[in-house]
């Protein structure tokens, strides 16, 4: 990343903690340089950005989000955003094309990068996550040694949610788990299971929104 590119970076990510706060909340000691994945529940477009607002400017550049190829190639702005800005991994999540869509992403931690990624694969308008897809088992799998990250986004969805123009005035924070993996013999629903657990801990008012959901569910 050339030097003006990376002072574009700071600057955007500069706006998004003057806009949204973008605190971050480490609940497992000072962030680490090792390589990991980094996973987090899906509430607006800038998601991405908040995370890395979060991080430690030492730590952004090794850190690729993974993000859908049919919305980050749209229009000019967005294209020189994922591409000279935030070196996105970009995937196929339509399956338009050959090959596997988690592919790229095996590509970048091969080389030795840390990524971003949103396992449950679509935005939610809801505080806490929903079912997570395989393909955080599937890297789990294939890269073992590789740390995965838990990482949740306080607000967010209120702060700019699906649709939304103008950000509202709240503070977010990004709250930073303890580091997992998978175990040995763990089944995919139990992974998935857990890894999803593992957000929900970080929401300072999980056991309220548990509890409504749960209502919600039991009226339908």
């Amino acid at each position: 990343m050339s030097t003006w590119h990376a002072w574009e970076r700071d600057f955007l990510l500069g706006v998004v903690r003057l806009v949204a706060g973008a605190y971050p909340v480490w609940h497992h000691g000072a962030p680490s340089a090792a390589q990991t994945i980094y996973f987090s529940n899906h509430t607006s477009h800038i998601d991405t950005l908040a995370i890395l607002a979060a991080l430690p400017s030492e730590l952004r550049h090794q850190v690729r989000p993974v993000a859908a190829r049919d919305y980050w190639q749209r229009g000019k702005a967005k294209v020189h955003i994922a591409r000279d800005l935030l070196n996105v991994v970009l995937i196929d999540r339509k399956h338009e094309g050959e090959g596997d869509p988690l592919d790229p992403v095996r590509e970048a931690l091969r080389l030795g990068e840390s990524v971003i990624i949103f396992p449950e694969g679509t935005r939610s308008a809801e505080a806490l996550p929903q079912a997570f897809k395989s393909g955080i088992f599937r890297l789990a799998s294939e890269f073992p040694d590789i740390d995965l990250c838990p990482v949740y986004l306080e607000n967010l969805q209120r702060i700019m949610p699906k649709g939304a123009i103008w950000p509202v005035p709240l503070i977010c924070k990004v709250h930073f788990g303890g580091t997992l993996q998978l175990k040995p013999e763990e089944a995919k629903a139990d992974f998935l299971r857990r890894a999803r657990d593992a957000i929900v801990e970080l929401s300072p008012a999980r056991e309220a929104l548990e509890t409504a959901a749960r209502t919600a569910t039991s009226d339908q």
